[in-house]
């Protein structure tokens, strides 16, 4: 399957409007945002864990990195409630579950072999925020030569100006609504930029960003 494979060309999804589709494993289905292979997959999608929900056991081939939407995502290494951001590197395994259910945000095999260190956030941690701009808060979740990972919190009316991403950029609205280059998105809405562009980001309500630059040059 190539879904918004080219990355060369930019992207913009309402998830909302997409349906949940079955995963191999009863219980657990996804919204596919973009995608390149079968089930083996450079992938990025929403997934789903019903009450009760695991995933057979795995290894990451390409690592994963997930940030945890609502509910509750569990695996041997802990329970993640909402807010948590988890990074597994290449090589890692583990085994899924969800006892009360929970839907995260998921990017597969798209790490380079030069990670191998495990990462696990609590995104409501104030230590980790700080602010940048007016009207303008971030939290840094993961950096490296390779790529950026940050959650910004921009203030209701808040204006943005022009940035150019050399290496790309990628947008997923975590909470409020935003606008990219004056097109709308709403709550778990997800965009990306190809390498060398120009993006205004900007809120009226307000809103929680995932923002990952640098990994698409």
């Amino acid at each position: 399957m190539n879904l918004h494979a080219d990355l060369s060309l930019p992207a913009m999804v309402d998830s909302d409007a997409l349906p949940w589709v079955n995963s191999p494993m009863a219980g657990v289905e996804r919204r596919m945002l973009e995608r390149q292979g079968e089930e083996v997959a450079r992938a990025t999608s929403l997934v789903r864990y019903a009450p009760g929900s695991a995933f057979s056991a795995h290894t990451h081939g390409g690592g994963e990195e997930f940030l945890v939407l609502d509910g509750v995502f569990s695996d041997e290494t802990g329970d993640f409630p909402a807010g948590w951001y988890v990074r597994n590197p290449p090589g890692s395994r583990h085994v899924p579950s969800s006892a009360p259910g929970a839907v995260i945000l998921v990017k597969l095999r798209q790490m380079p072999d030069a990670e191998t260190e495990p990462r696990r956030l609590d995104t409501a941690d104030p230590g980790l925020w700080q602010d940048v701009a007016p009207g303008l808060r971030a939290a840094t979740l993961f950096a490296a030569p390779w790529e950026r990972v940050d959650l910004l919190r921009l203030a209701p009316c808040h204006a943005g100006g022009a940035e150019t991403w050399p290496r790309g950029a990628e947008f997923f609205v975590v909470e409020g609504a935003v606008t990219l280059n004056g097109t709308k998105l709403g709550a778990r809405g997800w965009a990306r930029f190809p390498a060398g562009a120009t993006v205004v980001l900007a809120s009226e309500p307000g809103a929680l960003v995932y923002r990952k630059t640098g990994h698409l040059g």
